[in-house]
C-alpha cells in the first residue's frame, strides 16, 4: 500500500509540475519575457506528467500549433495511462 501512495503522490507532484510550466511559459510568452526551453517544458511529461502537460497545454491554449507537443503529449499519457492499468491489472488480478 505504501509503494501505492508514494506512486500517487509522485504522479500527483510531477502533474502539477507540467501545468505550472506550461502556464507559466504562456504568461511569460504573452508578457515577451524569457521563456521555457521546450525540452524543459517536455521533461516533466516524459516522467510520469504526461497529463498535466496535455490540460496545461488545453487550458493556456500553449504549444497547440507545434506538432510535437499536439501529437506527443498525448501519445506519452496513454502511454503512461496504459502502463498505470498494466500495474494495478498485475497488482490485483493475482
Amino acid at each position: 500500500m505504501e509503494k501505492e501512495l508514494l506512486l500517487g503522490l509522485y504522479l500527483l507532484a510531477v502533474n502539477l509540475a507540467a501545468f505550472a510550466l506550461m502556464g507559466m511559459d504562456k504568461s511569460r510568452a504573452r508578457k515577451g519575457n524569457w521563456r521555457i526551453a521546450e525540452k524543459t517544458l517536455f521533461f516533466p511529461a516524459v516522467i510520469g506528467g504526461a497529463l498535466g502537460g496535455t490540460l496545461g497545454m488545453k487550458v493556456f491554449r500553449h504549444k497547440t500549433k507545434h506538432w510535437y507537443f499536439r501529437c506527443g503529449f498525448p501519445l506519452l499519457m496513454v502511454l503512461q495511462l496504459t502502463g498505470l492499468i498494466w500495474l494495478a491489472w498485475r497488482r490485483y488480478s493475482a
